[in-house]
């Protein structure tokens, strides 16, 4: 089980971040909740509750958890999770939970604190990203060395967090762990073809424009699984401020590589993608805005784009079909179904 301290500065350097895991790991192991508990729980309700902080997450726990459980995802569509403030309510249904799990790479910068507190309890909370957090190769910083947390970008990532939920249900609700590992199973098939498909969909963008201008650095992760090269006018956190120079500067990276086209996304303001644009015509290149993608939050509930799958299968075909490569209008959902 790993939790988060959350402290300034907004994001922690990876060192200073295992470091905390290192230290608090014991105590959360000693006062977690074991299997004899969790299963008089589950008894008693028939199902138990999962709360969980962003929608990605709460995704990939319905699918593995069915309808062993009521999965709560607190916060929503076209919302970002790096400056949202847990209300009162939001620390109510955490309490609530039976399980917690949330990213565990800062993403959730305002709810540490919460997340800390409620680990100390003995509740299980859980870090999706446990599985990659030791792996240096993989995790993504900046200059800073400040980790990237939107590791659901790339198909595979999120593959390991599906894992961890799987393992994590198991531990829980021991009864049940082999219809946790089934479903698991299932929902890793459609997220392989899913990979596929990015990998074929993005490859066919002609080379010298496969370059992804975003609003924020969210999308790092794809764009080394994929094969892009990604410019994103704030860095990781949407709190950091872009400069005139920062804007200047991509304004002329974007006319010298003859770039047609830059991409909102729903959680983030356009407001500096849209400086770019001007800032691109008044030098005479234009430029369009690709299309709206999905970054730090899902599309509406209910939804194919509010799903995981839906929101990657999006974004993919949406950043193909404006960067020049070959995409059906549909993307990949005419086929493929959200498990039931």
């Amino acid at each position: 089980m790993i939790f988060q301290i959350n402290r300034k500065p907004r994001f922690m350097t990876r060192s200073r971040f295992l470091s905390a895991i290192a230290t608090l790991s014991l105590s959360t192991a000693l006062i977690s909740c074991g299997p004899e508990e969790s299963a008089t729980s589950t008894e008693a309700s028939g199902t138990y509750q999962v709360t969980a902080t962003v929608g990605m997450i709460a995704d990939i726990v319905r699918e593995v958890a069915g309808n062993r459980a009521e999965v709560k995802g607190i916060i929503g569509e076209g919302v970002d999770p790096h400056v949202y403030k847990p209300t009162s309510t939001d620390v109510k249904a955490l309490q609530a939970a039976d399980v917690v799990f949330y990213n565990g790479l800062q993403l959730e910068g305002k709810m540490g604190d919460v997340l800390v507190r409620l680990a100390r309890t003995g509740k299980p909370v859980y870090a999706v990203t446990e599985e990659i957090l030791n792996q240096a190769d993989y995790i993504l910083t900046d200059e800073e060395e400040h980790m990237d947390p939107h590791v659901w970008m790339d198909v595979q990532g999120w593959i390991r967090a599906v894992s961890v939920v799987e393992k994590a249900l198991s531990e829980y609700d021991p009864e049940n762990a082999e219809e946790y590992k089934e479903r698991a199973t299932a929902y890793l098939e459609q997220l392989e073809s899913l990979d596929a498909y990015a990998k074929k969909s993005i490859s066919s963008i002609p080379e010298g424009q496969r370059v992804l201008v975003t609003a924020h650095d969210a999308f790092s992760y794809m764009a080394r699984a994929y094969g892009l090269e990604v410019k994103g006018i704030q860095g990781l956190s949407t709190e950091s401020e872009a400069g005139i120079k920062d804007i200047e500067d991509l304004v002329t990276f974007l006319v010298d590589k003859k770039i047609p086209a830059v991409f909102v996304e729903t959680s983030v303001s356009d407001k500096n993608v849209r400086a770019l644009i001007e800032g691109a015509k008044a030098r005479g290149h234009s430029i369009v805005i690709g299309g709206e993608l999905f970054s730090d939050a899902m599309g509406p509930a209910g939804t194919y784009e509010g799903t995981y799958i839906g929101m990657i299968d999006h974004n993919v075909t949406t950043i193909t079909r404006a960067l020049g490569g070959e995409a059906p209008a549909s993307g990949k959902n005419d086929k493929l179904t959200h498990s039931e």
